[in-house]
């Protein structure tokens, strides 16, 4: 099978980026020939034997706005001249208009746009307007470019449902849960709520970052772009004012974030650590007991699969894609994102026995979304369109031209 994936990055480092490499792995572990329309890849695929790329190279353009058109227009232009040399086609959201075997929908620009914590209700200014504007161009777009695909791919149950709500049929959504790295995101072994010699490498991951080190500390972690309100962090400090003794380790740039002074305010400094933007997450997931993040919108958070597969609690909220994933058993789901007493009650519920038997579930049930087995789903997907498409142009094909089945050893008769 010859396979094209449209797509900006195709690379580790990159959420939707890194599906699309899982996804181009299998693939060619499986045998098939792929084009990779993009403007950045692995260099271990390019320089792979199966693996075409052509580059689209959009850099030097002033805006993401201008770099997505200007994307779109060239690698539709690619697909027009080249589609009858290829099996099959995959193509990642609005990121052109198409037609497509699979289009797998990361996030669901019309859902957004009508969102609460949505930028243009929070920022009046050119930003805003600017941000408006894209979003509504692409959800324009989308819809177009869904009806125009076989199948749906959606990364969660709440894209899913976004997805009937604009118009998809749901008999043509298949949900496809992003994946975790299982070795990368490990548990390990919680300081706060078990013997610090039993936990060498958090301990003294929290004496670097300067984070609480005593045994009866539980350290709880939020991480996300905190300088607007979309991730909810202002629930959760007013939260933790109503919960003694627990300590709150923040992860995101606090340049231009409002959170440190909320926190000061609410007389919380000695208790919430901010520690601006980190790339060793799965160290300090290592290190920490429980992770919060009630989202007010999340198509499908990676975070939260992170969290679950280093064996952590997770509190998150209905609004956050990906939360059908915690069940009772690793976490708690509240029905309300801005819901403070039910965030509070929830954290005063966790003591340390039921953390400890919420990680091991939580561990198990991270184990059934490795990013082998999404990408495997998604092969599996493409091979079986290809199969029946390739059936149909045989069973289409006139008597004098349809190929003939003859019983094994047998000939035909001249």
């Amino acid at each position: 099978m010859k396979l094209c994936i449209v797509t900006h990055k195709i690379k580790k480092g990159d959420g939707q980026g890194r599906v699309n490499y899982e996804v181009a792995q299998e693939a060619i572990r499986r045998g098939h020939q792929l084009i990779l329309l993009a403007s950045e890849i692995a260099p271990e695929l390019e320089h792979n034997s199966q693996v075409d790329w052509v580059a689209i190279p959009v850099e030097g353009y002033p805006t993401e706005f201008v770099r997505n058109f200007i994307f779109s227009q060239k690698s539709a232009n690619w697909l027009r001249q080249h589609r009858s040399e290829i099996d099959l086609v995959k193509i990642n959201g609005a990121i052109n208009l198409a037609a497509a075997d699979v289009n797998a929908v990361h996030f669901v620009h019309s859902s957004w746009l009508r969102s609460p914590v949505h930028i243009s209700r929070n920022r009046r200014d050119l930003y805003g307007l600017y941000q408006w504007l894209f979003t509504a161009f692409n959800a324009r777009r989308e819809k177009q470019a869904f009806q125009r695909a076989k199948v749906v791919v959606a990364v969660s149950e709440k894209v899913a449902q976004e997805l009937v709500n604009i118009g998809v049929p749901r008999s043509g959504i298949q949900v496809i849960v992003n994946g975790v790295d299982l070795e990368e995101f490990a548990p390990g072994k919680s300081v706060g709520i078990s013997q610090p010699s039993d936990a060498c490498g958090g301990l003294r991951l929290r004496q670097k970052l300067g984070l609480p080190e005593k045994e009866n500390v539980t350290l709880a972690l939020f991480a996300g772009d905190i300088r607007t309100p979309r991730k909810n962090l202002d629930t959760v400090l007013h939260a933790l004012a109503k919960v003694p003794d627990l300590h709150l380790v923040v992860v995101g740039h606090t340049e231009g974030s409002p959170f440190p002074q909320m926190a000061a305010s609410l007389g919380l400094n000695q208790r919430v650590h901010f520690v601006g933007f980190r790339r060793d997450i799965p160290e300090i997931m290592r290190a920490v007991d429980l992770f919060i993040f009630p989202s007010r919108y999340e198509a499908c958070s990676l975070v939260l699969l992170e969290a679950l597969s280093s064996g952590l609690p997770v509190i998150t909220a209905a609004a956050t894609g990906g939360a059908e994933l915690v069940t009772p058993e690793c976490g708690i789901v509240l029905s309300d994102s801005d819901d403070i007493d039910a965030l509070a009650m929830a954290l005063m519920s966790l003591d340390a026995q039921r953390m400890q038997q919420m990680g091991e579930a939580a561990r198990s049930v991270a184990e059934q979304h490795s990013w082998s087995t999404m990408a495997k789903t998604y092969v599996d997907l493409f091979e079986e369109l290809s199969k029946n498409a390739e059936h149909r142009s045989h069973t289409n094909l006139s008597p004098s031209t349809r190929p003939i089945t003859l019983p094994f050893g047998a000939t035909e008769a001249n």
